[in-house]
């Protein structure tokens, strides 16, 4: 199925890390559900859950994700937003 330039743009390895996270979290049959059009809410992530996923990904890569994020609301726009940030954090590593 055809997806806009944003699946382009999607890390698998951010995705994979979003569905460990998920595994102990979700039910099983919501695992095959994850999707960049899903949002965050059909699967069950509240804000909690939500802020828990960003500490485990800021513990796992190192990037410091801001605090002043808007919340994603899909799957899609969370990978989208994952991906800027380490973009923005290795373009200043270089500029360093």
């Amino acid at each position: 199925m055809p997806h806009s330039n944003m699946s382009q743009d999607i890390d698998i390895d951010d995705l994979a890390f979003i569905q460990n996270f998920l595994k102990d979290r979700v039910a099983a049959a919501l695992l095959g559900e994850i999707a960049p059009e899903v949002t965050l809410t059909e699967l069950g992530i509240d804000s909690l859950m939500f802020v828990e996923l960003i500490f485990e990904f800021e513990d796992k890569t190192g990037i410091i994700v801001p605090a002043d994020i808007p919340p994603p609301q899909t799957v899609g726009e969370l990978l989208q937003q994952l991906n800027d940030i380490r973009s923005q954090q290795a373009t200043k590593s270089m500029t360093m």
